[in-house]
Formats: structure tokens, C-alpha cells, sequence
């Protein structure tokens, strides 16, 4: 949009110049007065036919011919060029915004993404990884290439309307990464209230901040400063574990990945020991730790440990392997 306005404006300016340029001419040569001066150019560069306001000498008829030549081509171009942006911008606005509300009603147990800076960008780009389907709220949009992959909704994503508009009732989850506090709390408890049953994480910029969002309804607050001040600490301290963490949770990474396999109702590996299911044994994956159902955590699990309905499989190990042990938690007996 700000190309076709400066282009709209460029062909505003070529008009006044070249009507200003007329009305000069007519002035200086004929001695008209302004009025009579404006009506001659314009009925000239127009090409309606009238006749002449008065005679024109023969230095005037040069200039004439002169602003015929140089003037009406102009003209024509300046307004078939504004005229053609004006339509095609609009339909296309119109268009694009229609293509992006209908695409937005399709989805279902999507991701909303609240905020696309640097942050949103970072968690878009894992959820296309992972093929997680996501639309976006973002207040300026100035992002040509992101909205040709992505559905990103202009609006404040504080307003319910906005928060309705992404499907929100629909949806699977929000992230809030709004640059303050107070837009990620006002984010939380609007979307709350449309969809209790939403898993919400917001960010947290400043001290005390995390406790008002997890009261406003937010499930996970994560603090970048804290996070980011604690990687740096175990770079230095424990760099061998922080190399670790990083390859094996690295989006792409074909060697080596941790993902989480949850263990759906009747599957056929409930009841079976890890021993017994060959997880380490026939796949080479590591169970790091097991998420029950109730939320307990079970860290680092012997082969003795039983598969229950509901878990959750912390696995380590190739993603080849992991997609296999993924197929059998799926799979019922």
C-alpha cells in the first residue's frame, strides 16, 4: 500500500505542475487573468473542444500547441496510471482480505500468535516446522513476503472482536508476545473468557509481571530476560550441556531430537513396561521422562516403569525412530 500511494501521489503532482505551468503560460503571454487562464488549460489538456476564452495571439497558439503536445499525453497517463492503481489496490485489498477470512474460518485447534516481532517470527517459524497450523495478530503489518505463507490478521489483539476474527473459540492455543505487560495480560484475560478450555502462554517482561498473567488466566508465562540470563550462566559454567540441549532440541536436526509422544486412550502400548515395548531396545530411543496424566513428573525411568493412558513420553532419540514410536502410541490394541 505505501508503493501505490507514493505513485498516486507522484501522478497528483505531475498534474498540478503541468495545469500550473498552463495557467502560467496563458497569464504571461496573453495577459489573462487567472480564471480565464485555468479554464483554457484545463479545456485544453482535457480536449473537450470548446472554444477559445479569447483569441489567442500567435505566441499564444504555440504555447498551446506546445502544451498539447507535452501536456495531454501526460495527463492521460498521470490519471489512466491513478485511476488503474486506485481500482487494482482496492480489489486486491478487497480480495486478499476476503482469501485471508475465509482461510482464517477453516482452521481448527490451530495456534494464535499475538505479536509478530522478532519473537513471533522465532515461534511461527518452529510451528511451520512441526506443521502446526497458526494465524497471527499484528497491529502494523509491514511484512510482503511473511503474508504470502501466513495469515496474518491486522488488528489490536486486546479487542475480542480482533480475538474472534482469528477463530479463537476454535482454536488449540494462544502465545501473547506483545511488547508490554499490560497488552499480554489484557491479551490473557480476554481470551480466557472466550475460550476457557485455551492453552495460553504469554511473555513477561518485568518483575511481579508473571504472577498477574498466571492469575489472569495464563497457563505458562515464560521470561525471556530470566531464560536468556540463565543460558548465558550454564554457557559458561556448563557449556557441554548447553551444546547438548541445543542440538537435540534444534528444529531440522535429522540426527538427534526431543520431542514429547503423548499416549492416547487404548493404545497398545498401556500397560506394557518401557522394557517391554522395546522403546530403547528395538528403536535405541531414550526415555528421558515420563508425564502422567495427573501432572506428575517422573524423571530418568528404569525399563521397569509402566506405560499409562494419558502420558507423556519425554523420548530422545533419531526422528525416523521417534515418528515409529509416535505411529504406536496412536495405534490401539
Amino acid at each position: 500500500m505505501e508503493a501505490l500511494r507514493k505513485r498516486l501521489i507522484l501522478s497528483a503532482v505531475m498534474i498540478a505542475l503541468i495545469v500550473a505551468f498552463g495557467v502560467a503560460g496563458y497569464m504571461g503571454i496573453e495577459g489573462w487573468d487567472f480564471l480565464d487562464s485555468l479554464y483554457m488549460t484545463i479545456i485544453t489538456l482535457t480536449t473537450v473542444g470548446y472554444k477559445e476564452v479569447h483569441d489567442l495571439s500567435s505566441g499564444g497558439r504555440l504555447f498551446t500547441i506546445f502544451l498539447i503536445i507535452g501536456g495531454v499525453g501526460t495527463v492521460f497517463y498521470a490519471l489512466s496510471t491513478g485511476a488503474k492503481l486506485v481500482l487494482e489496490g482496492e480489489l486486491q485489498e478487497l480480495f486478499g482480505r476476503r482469501r485471508l477470512e475465509k482461510k482464517i474460518k477453516e482452521l481448527k485447534d490451530h495456534y494464535i500468535i499475538c505479536g509478530y516481532g522478532r519473537m513471533g517470527k522465532i515461534i511461527g517459524r518452529e510451528l511451520k516446522v512441526k506443521n502446526e497450523k497458526f494465524a497471527v495478530i499484528e497491529k502494523k503489518p509491514n511484512m510482503p513476503q511473511e503474508k504470502e505463507d501466513s495469515l496474518i490478521l491486522e488488528g489490536d489483539a486486546t479487542q475480542d472482536e480482533v480475538l474472534k476474527d482469528a477463530g479463537i473459540e476454535r482454536a488449540k492455543g494462544l502465545i501473547s508476545v506483545l511488547p508490554t505487560d499490560a497488552e499480554n495480560l489484557f491479551v490473557v484475560l480476554s481470551a480466557r473468557g472466550l475460550n476457557p478450555g485455551l492453552l495460553i502462554v504469554a511473555r513477561a517482561g518485568e518483575e511481579g509481571s508473571e504472577q498477574k498473567l498466571l492469575r489472569a488466566g495464563a497457563d505458562r508465562v515464560i521470561s525471556p530476560y530470566h531464560i536468556g540470563g540463565l543460558r548465558i550462566a550454564h554457557t559458561v559454567l556448563k557449556p557441554a550441556v548447553v551444546d547438548f540441549i541445543e542440538f537435540a532440541t534444534k528444529s531440522g536436526n535429522i540426527d538427534l531430537q526431543m520431542e514429547e509422544i503423548t499416549i492416547n486412550e487404548g493404545s497398545r502400548l498401556i500397560g506394557l513396561s518401557l522394557d517391554e515395548c522395546g522403546i530403547g531396545r528395538d528403536l535405541g530411543i531414550i526415555i528421558v521422562a515420563i508425564r502422567r496424566s495427573t501432572g506428575e513428573m517422573k524423571f530418568n525411568p528404569t525399563f521397569r516403569s509402566t506405560i499409562k493412558s494419558g502420558d507423556t513420553l519425554i523420548a530422545l532419540g533419531e526422528i525416523s525412530k521417534l515418528k515409529i514410536l509416535e505411529a504406536k502410541a496412536l495405534s490401539e490394541k
